[in-house]
């Protein structure tokens, strides 16, 4: 509402990010912004960035324009505004330190046991406790096909004669908090891994609908045979020669 092209617009890759979160925070509406001189917001830009833009003025420029497109909002309305948006950072603040907070901890307590998981390539400190707390013991799992069902990460079958349906559902029963770290963890992999990289890109090219969410779900099938490997033979991650 306060700055309407700003959060339609991909201007900044993070919009909770510091200077993105500065321009909210310091200026009272748009106008403010669309008629400051473009040197002087591209010092603003370069010292809340902390000099991590390559060209201050240029993003100064686009933002002015991001400005000017903007729609405006009544005085009364504007004050109202800014005041919830006062709330809300200060809580968004106050969450995101208590995250960070978190990270290290578990950083500091994984640094404990063997690091098995985070030897695969986009697998972090996170999701690798998370997996790992959410299994315990690999060893009460006979096979992976067994640890994919407990995480949810397993299809009904429907089935008549001969007949056997292609397009099926994921069960609804699970872990959901094993499924989410899996799910999030081959979402990294994928990028990293080359053999992940190119069966998401199989199965998405199969799908015609909802192609990320499926072929993200088969991804994390295959991440599971990989998870329950290295966790019952306890050693690490060693991709295919030519990877």
């Amino acid at each position: 509402m306060k700055f309407s092209t700003l959060a339609q617009e991909d201007i900044f890759s993070d919009k909770f990010g510091a200077t993105s979160v500065a321009i909210i925070e310091d200026f009272f509406s748009v106008d403010d912004i669309a008629y400051m001189d473009v040197d002087k917001l591209a010092e603003f830009l370069n010292n809340k960035s902390k000099g991590r833009f390559a060209d201050p003025h240029e993003l100064a420029e686009t933002i002015k324009k991001a400005a000017r497109s903007s729609y405006r909002l009544p005085k009364t309305v504007n004050d109202s505004v800014n005041q919830v948006l006062a709330v809300s950072l200060v809580a968004i603040k106050a969450l995101k330190k208590q995250l960070e907070t978190l990270d290290k901890a578990i950083e500091t307590q994984l640094a404990l046991i063997p690091n098995t998981l985070q030897s695969i390539k986009g697998v972090g400190p996170v999701y690798a406790a998370g997996i790992v707390a959410e299994i315990s013991d690999i060893n009460r799992f006979p096979n992976h096909a067994a640890l994919a069902k407990y995480a949810g990460l397993a299809w009904t079958e429907h089935q008549s004669g001969q007949f056997k349906a292609e397009n099926t559902h994921m069960i609804r029963s699970g872990n959901r908090y094993l499924k989410y770290y899996l799910l999030e963890a081959a979402n990294k992999v994928r990028v990293h891994d080359p053999e992940f990289k190119r069966f998401y890109g199989l199965k998405y090219a199969e799908t015609p609908k909802t192609p990320h969410k499926r072929a993200l779900a088969l991804t994390a099938r295959k991440f599971v045979r990989l998870v329950y490997a290295l966790l019952r033979s306890n050693r690490i991650y060693t991709p295919p020669k030519g990877e």
